[in-house]
């Protein structure tokens, strides 16, 4: 898995995964480690496909993510 500033800024967009995707909801953080705890919250509670784009331009899919975010539990 690659390494990643987690204290980066980050933009969150998240695709409704239970719906045919119209739009998306965009949202600005102030660092990565924000951006994929709305991300795990957004996979858990609205069933919604996240992708992130870090300010260095990474960009992290979906299942990137959930990796991540399920390495980082407790």
């Amino acid at each position: 898995m690659m390494h990643v500033d987690l204290n980066q800024p980050a933009e969150l967009t998240l695709w409704p995964g239970h719906v045919p995707a119209r739009a998306a909801e965009m949202r600005s953080f102030p660092t990565l480690r924000a951006a994929l705890d709305a991300a795990a919250e957004a996979i858990n509670g609205q069933d919604a496909t996240p992708w992130i784009i870090t300010d260095s331009g990474d960009i992290l899919a979906p299942n990137w993510i959930r990796a991540f975010t399920a390495m980082a539990l407790p």
